[in-house]
């Protein structure tokens, strides 16, 4: 039971948070900037990922950071504040993971954009960085490392998907954390199937490229 209010209330605010994290992961500025600036729908140019990658491919470099920190910014805070804002209840730690997890869906499957969405990588890595400075630096640099090395965002993004779980028992998270760690890096890699796919071929475009 909550220590400040009553546990129906702790109840209905954590659903009330699950829900407005979903809602703010919908939000989609890739989506928005891209129309605004090239006045087309960026689902149907370059991978039709709406993330930082292919704004980047679409509209140049400045609009693509605009997007990242926005995507890390909605993962940060639907976390965050969730974790705060349940803190009475005890149970702060397993509705901020639902949150996160819920950001997460809301930004691949947006609500506002029929379903449809990017690969949640910035989003994920917000979510890291209101967990654990620790684990966001490590799955960064792992992320960056594979970049510089094969000059394609879809390895190093697989790659952090598929060392975030590890990276958090490496520095002491509780279960519900590591449990963050393995449901959303699996959906992370999840998402990349279709860059699986064309490494598997050969044809997966690298930074510069076109898709």
């Amino acid at each position: 039971m909550g220590a400040g209010y009553p546990e129906s209330m702790d109840f209905a605010l954590g659903l009330g948070c699950l829900v407005a994290a979903y809602l703010l992961g919908a939000v989609s500025p890739g989506y928005l900037v891209v129309r605004a600036l090239k006045g087309v729908d960026i689902r149907q140019v370059g991978s039709g990922s709406t993330g930082a990658t292919n704004v980047l491919r679409v509209a140049g470099k400045l609009p693509a950071l605009g997007v990242l920190l926005f995507d890390l910014g909605k993962g940060f805070i639907a976390l965050k504040l969730t974790q705060i804002w349940l803190e009475p209840s005890g149970y702060e730690t397993w509705w901020a993971v639902g949150a996160g997890l819920m950001a997460i869906l809301g930004h691949s499957k947006s609500i506002w954009l029929g379903g449809q969405g990017g690969k949640s990588v910035a989003v994920s890595l917000g979510l890291l960085f209101a967990v654990d400075l620790r684990v966001a630096l490590a799955t960064l640099a792992l992320w960056g490392a594979a970049v510089g090395l094969t000059r394609m965002v879809s390895v190093g993004s697989v790659l952090g998907g598929l060392g975030v779980t590890i990276l958090m028992l490496v520095f002491g998270q509780p279960p519900a954390f590591v449990l963050l760690g393995l449901l959303g890096g699996a959906f992370v890699v999840w998402r990349h199937r279709s860059n699986l796919q064309r490494l598997r071929l050969g044809t997966e475009p690298r930074l510069g490229e076109k898709s």
